[in-house]
């Protein structure tokens, strides 16, 4: 996508600074107690926020890394679901925790772009936060209604840009990633549709199937199966290229050259959270990613391509990807106040 020099200018400064408070917050990490901390972490149960309700896509990698991590750890990991103002309650209440490693934040994206939408937030994107690890990879599906006449992305787009605004498309919530996917996507072909925004993914994907809404950009994990049961009918993947799962379904890309849309998710500790847990989590987290047996039970039948690397890495995978989006955020003109 081609957001102009003159929008991406400033929004690139805006995030140098971003990446650097980051980057700044994984080099001052204290190590203090490190030994000791290192050996005996954890001694109590862990608990991980996911900061959207229960169901969807950060909900259930989440729950399912947090099963294998209390097995490794022999401590119970909790997750608690506390979803609601595109992850601000969820971000918040874990900014606010005790950095000794014992609360996790799961979220995704608009944690870190929320600050392009938002003139004020409950918490510091940039300095309240230490990535830890990422989790998994999802590519948004391109999804219709049975009845919808579009049956490929050209057609989708022909008939938007026939009929602007008569279109509407569902979304989980101003500045999430199903709606910033459709936003970039209505950008780079110049369709335009109007937005419904729903609070949980189960309630969207309810009503896209009785009809209520005819379109949406989701994740597969919540979309393969009713596709695959006639209930909805995928037109596109979000994918650069086509997927093994599903040889001849076709990339949003090879109609829209570029256009690439996929949700990230991963886990974050307090600012002040010492480097050694951090590492220890990270250590944890990785191992069940690499582990075969994980990647054929969970990973592949669930769509996500895991997220390797260390904490600093992730950190700057974290960066370049809140960029992406805040491009795409600027270039809609989206704010809430």
């Amino acid at each position: 996508m081609n957001a102009g020099d003159s929008a991406g200018k400033p929004l690139r400064e805006k995030n140098m600074k971003q990446l650097a408070g980051i980057l700044l917050a994984l080099c001052c990490l204290p190590h203090s107690h490190a030994a000791a901390q290192t050996q005996s972490y954890p001694t109590k149960p862990v608990t991980i926020v996911v900061a959207y309700p229960a169901g969807g896509a950060a909900d259930v990698i989440a729950r399912s890394v947090g099963q294998r991590l209390s097995s490794a750890w022999g401590q119970p990991v909790i997750i608690e679901n506390r979803g609601g103002a595109s992850t601000q309650i969820g971000a918040s209440y874990v900014s606010k925790a005790a950095p000794d490693g014992y609360m996790l934040l799961a979220t995704d994206v608009p944690t870190f772009t929320n600050s392009y939408l938002y003139s004020k937030l409950p918490y510091d994107p940039a300095r309240d936060f230490v990535p830890v690890t990422g989790l998994g990879i999802i590519y948004l599906a391109l999804v219709v209604h049975p009845s919808f006449p579009a049956r490929s992305v050209s057609e989708f787009v022909e008939l938007a840009k026939k009929s602007p605004d008569e279109f509407n498309y569902a979304t989980l919530g101003v500045g999430s990633t199903p709606h910033l996917s459709m936003e970039m996507f209505g950008n780079m072909t110049r369709a335009k549709l109007s937005p419904i925004h729903y609070r949980a993914p189960g309630q969207l994907v309810t009503d896209l199937i009785s009809g209520r809404v005819p379109a949406v950009f989701l994740s597969q994990t919540l979309t393969t199966q009713p596709s695959k049961a006639g209930q909805l009918r995928t037109l596109a993947l979000g994918s650069v290229q086509r997927v093994p799962q599903f040889p001849d379904l076709p990339t949003v890309a090879e109609t829209v050259p570029g256009y690439e849309s996929s949700g990230w998710f991963g886990l974050f500790a307090p600012r002040a959270t010492p480097h050694e847990v951090v590492a220890a989590v990270n250590a944890g987290v990785q191992k069940i990613l690499t582990d075969p047996g994980f990647r054929e039970t969970f990973l592949i039948p669930n769509f996500y391509e895991p997220l390797l690397g260390s904490p600093e890495q992730f950190a700057q995978f974290v960066q370049a990807d809140s960029m992406k989006w805040g491009v795409v955020i600027q270039t809609a003109k989206l704010s809430l106040e």
